[in-house]
């Protein structure tokens, strides 16, 4: 399959359903909208949402149930990036080639558009499907909106962060690395993934399928983002990769270097694509999803 393709058709697939559920805007708090929207659209990939759709489409999963879900999870993506180049935690003046939030609104309206962005996305998941909901609807709509709070608070990319925040200038030991990888990225990609298979309907054996591919990929996914930050880096200063280039930050290649933190993310890839056994050519799109993470060139 092309996967470029692919991840282009539903990224405007997604794109399309973040303007419809996108609340509508009231004159007094016109600059918090405008200020949620600058980041929200700013042009993201879209992968979590992505993968959201994804799993849900392999667990056989029809129709469009997934999209408020999916745009929910690309809300407290956006979110959490607003609060990263934040001055207090990144200070970052630009993100995806324009001025980060905080730069063009102000640091107070910056925190706001995300506080506000995370709370549009509980309310979205909240909303009922339809006339015809169920009780059991109820019952796994609460349970996905539990696994997501789980994922994106304390116990998940709220937690990595902190630890993230206070390993920075520190030698820190691949545990703690991995801990703030699996935390900070892993744990949203990983129930990006679930939250698709669940409302796909997934049974137990292709849920824990899923999930095995969940945890490998989303490690996968910010060893590569690691890798490529520091080749990014290298690249912009006509520079070979040295150790000038993988210190600060707690990643994989300052602790195991560049080449062997490639070695790890493609050993990622593949565990995830062979957790995929289970399927068959429905699951496609996420086995070309984890390839196209290690792909990816700066």
């Amino acid at each position: 399959m092309d996967i470029n393709r692919y991840l282009k058709e539903k990224k405007e697939k997604v794109d399309s359903a973040l303007e419809r559920y996108f609340p509508k805007k009231e004159e007094l708090t016109l600059n918090l909208y405008k200020a949620m929207q600058h980041s929200l659209f700013a042009g993201g990939k879209r992968i979590r949402p992505i993968l959201s759709i994804a799993s849900f489409e392999a667990a056989g999963g029809k129709g469009e149930r997934i999209l408020p879900f999916a745009c929910a999870l690309e809300m407290i993506h956006t979110y959490s990036l607003i609060h990263d180049d934040l001055p207090a935690i990144d200070n970052d003046d630009y993100r995806r080639g324009q001025p980060t939030c905080h730069k063009v609104f102000g640091e107070a309206v910056a925190i706001l558009a995300g506080d506000g962005l995370l709370t549009e996305a509980f309310r979205l998941m909240t909303n009922k499907p339809g006339k015809d909901h169920s009780s059991s609807d109820e019952a796994l709509v609460l349970g996905l909106i539990n696994e997501v709070a789980q994922a994106a608070g304390v116990l998940g990319m709220v937690g990595g962060q902190v630890v993230d925040i206070e390993s920075e200038g520190k030698a820190v030991d691949l545990p703690t690395v991995q801990y703030i990888h699996t935390h900070k990225t892993g744990a949203m990609i990983l129930a990006s993934v679930r939250v698709g298979a669940k409302l796909g309907g997934a049974k137990e054996t292709l849920l824990k399928a899923l999930t095995r591919y969940g945890e490998s990929l989303g490690l996968a996914f910010q060893v590569a983002d690691d890798i490529l930050n520091v080749e990014g880096k290298a690249a912009l200063m006509g520079k070979k990769i040295g150790s000038d280039q993988v210190k600060g930050k707690a990643t994989y290649p300052s602790v195991l270097g560049v080449e062997e933190s490639k070695m790890r993310s493609k050993e990622l890839v593949e565990m995830a694509v062979d957790a995929l056994k289970p399927f068959g050519p429905e699951a496609d799109p996420l086995r070309e999803i984890a390839r196209f993470i290690i792909a990816r060139e700066y």
